[in-house]
């Protein structure tokens, strides 16, 4: 328990549920030290600050092997000089000391960049660089793995023992931080007491091998000697001599994108880390160590994030965890101050402050339209768990007149060009989006909608599909059409032909999410021109269809995102089947 005492208000919690209507959140009263009380609810947190200066320093801590990690801590201050507290501590594992964009955790201006300005509200906020990265000295040796788990134990552990420290620590971050912040909660650090993660991986093959196939982002770092000096220095180090030391130890490990390409199957094995790093990357491999700590996790997510399916995941394993959804891309959120929110979650756990986060549903999520830009006016809704009650499972059938939901029998064919473009700027690295290549695939499309429709949940393809190839590569997209012909991509899945054959989950899904555990036995070409079923989910989604608008499924054969297509796909031949014995259809979650 935190060692603070309670020093807070409950005026009043109300909560009103809907499926539609907008959710009435928690207003309450928080006396502050040094402040006046202000209201709180979703994302607008604001307890006036006990603080107006901060300070900051930097240095090497040496871990259990020697390794010397670079620190940064930021400290609230008075008249220039750190106070001496004690106080809750936040810290983040991240690529440097910097908080840089390229370090992965979002952009530099708002959200979990912004951190460190909770100093101002009584906290220590330390930076530290993985080893192998940044500031840091070490050779990486994957990324997330058990050498990491141990630092972040020994970090937690030491920030807790400081004379400035209440022993009460929190761990947070995004992407790859996000799943260190993970990581860090598997070791099970005594004084660890609460986590805020947002992009993360539960389960590392899953998250970049969607349906076996190679992500199109997220190889990590591997950064030149100059790249690496381009970090600031620690203090005492400005002529950078430790830095090049560093930097140069760097170079010894083994590039991500060549280690991870090399991994085809769950179960592979890999000689960069002498072991299956799909299952030691993992979360979802230490869930029972997890479990049994009862920490609070707070899971940040975004629609636009191709990471969202593994944030649901975590909800559904960990008991007593949260979910924050809106309509972002990796690691933003524009329209929505995350810093409040991420600062009430803390204050809740780690200063024992009741903020009534905790008597709130644990799911929140905003429903986008094509429309949307950020957060700003939409609608928070909430629920208990994922996916909320009320979503009807709708089969469409793919007929063979490209009409959705159409029982028409035929066949409609694609012939997979690997070259293809999308036809607008569909972005870059961690916040690359899916786009629609017209020509490029097959599609089914729907009438005229008379009214406003929403998809909540995971849509499910369930394909008959042949290919003139030993294997092949199936992407599947849920699109909205607009009166004027644009073309939007709500949702997608991929699944490669191979390892299509389907196994019980090995970790908690939504109920008719299928799961392939697509170990090396799992592998089964197929015969050319021969019919094979693939039944594969789309990543989760809430999202709403105007009226006047259309709803749409293409299929095709190569994303332009993709980063391994399979050898000889190019002018393949890929056709998807509707009729008897060989149905084709797309189950959408409705409500």
């Amino acid at each position: 328990m935190p060692g603070r005492s309670r020093r807070t208000l409950l005026v009043s919690v109300l909560v009103a549920l809907g499926l539609v209507a907008a959710v009435a959140l928690a207003v309450l009263v928080v006396p502050r030290p040094g402040g006046n009380a202000t209201a709180s609810s979703l994302g607008s947190y604001r307890p006036d600050p006990g603080f107006t200066e901060q300070v900051s320093e930097s240095f090497l801590l040496p871990m259990r092997d020697g390794t010397r990690l670079a620190v940064r801590l930021d400290r609230p201050a008075v008249d220039g000089r750190p106070a001496p507290g004690p106080f809750p501590v936040l810290w983040q594992h991240s690529l440097s000391t910097e908080r840089k964009p390229e370090d992965g955790a979002g952009p530099a201006t708002g959200g979990i960049q912004t951190m460190p300005s909770l100093t101002g509200h009584g906290y220590v906020v330390a930076q530290v660089a993985r080893r192998g990265n940044g500031q840091s000295f070490g050779v990486r040796r994957g990324y997330n793995d058990r050498l990491e788990a141990g630092d972040a134990y020994e970090i937690t552990e030491w920030l807790a023992a400081q004379p400035w420290s209440d022993g009460n620590v929190g761990v947070y971050g995004c992407s790859n931080t996000g799943d260190a912040a993970m990581h860090a909660l598997t070791v099970r650090p005594p004084h660890l007491r609460a986590v805020l993660a947002g992009c993360f991986s539960w389960d590392k093959y899953d998250a970049w091998r969607v349906g076996g196939i190679s992500a199109q982002w997220g190889f990590g770092p591997s950064r030149t000697v100059e790249q690496d000096l381009a970090n600031a220095p620690v203090d005492g180090d400005e002529d950078k001599v430790l830095l090049r030391e560093a930097a140069v130890e760097h170079q010894k490990a083994v590039p991500l994108a060549d280690m991870w390409r090399g991994m085809p199957y769950r179960d592979s094995w890999t000689a960069a880390t002498q072991s299956r790093f799909w299952s030691e990357g993992s979360v979802g491999t230490y869930a029972d160590e997890i479990r049994s700590t009862g920490v609070p996790v707070y899971v940040i997510g975004g629609w636009r994030d191709e990471l969202r399916g593994q944030g649901v995941a975590a909800l559904l394993n960990v008991p007593g965890s949260r979910l924050l959804i809106g309509p972002w891309k990796h690691c933003e959120n524009a329209g929505f101050a995350l810093v409040e929110q991420a600062h009430r979650f803390f204050d809740q756990h780690l200063k024992g402050i009741d903020t009534g986060i905790a008597d709130e549903p644990p799911v929140h999520w905003a429903t986008p339209s094509s429309d949307t830009a950020d957060a700003t006016g939409l609608e928070w809704e909430s629920a208990p768990s994922w996916p909320p009650a009320g979503i009807t499972a709708r089969p469409a059938a793919l007929g063979g007149d490209g009409v959705l939901g159409s029982a028409a029998h035929g066949v409609r064919g694609v012939t997979v060009d690997t070259t293809v473009e999308c036809p607008t700027d569909p972005g870059s690295g961690a916040t690359i989006q899916p786009c629609h290549v017209p020509g490029s695939g097959t599609s089914w499309t729907g009438p005229v909608l008379d009214r406003d429709t929403v998809f909540t949940g995971a849509p499910v393809a369930d394909l008959t599909v042949r290919t003139d190839r030993a294997d092949g590569d199936v992407f599947a997209y849920l699109e909205e059409i607009g009166p004027d012909g644009r073309t939007t991509v709500i949702t997608e899945g991929r699944q490669r032909m191979s390892l299509r054959a389907e196994h019980p989950p090995a970790y908690a899904l939504p109920d008719g999410v299928p799961w392939h555990r697509a170990y090396a036995a799992d592998a089964a070409p197929v015969e050319p021109g021969e019919a094979v079923r693939l039944h594969f989910a789309m990543l989760p989604t809430s999202y709403r269809v105007p009226a006047g608008h259309r709803v749409q499924v293409t299929v095709t054969g190569h994303d332009p995102r993709a980063t391994g297509p399979v050898p000889g796909a190019d002018g393949a031949r890929m056709e998807v089947l509707s009729g008897p014995g060989t149905p084709s259809s797309v189950t959408l979650p409705q409500r």
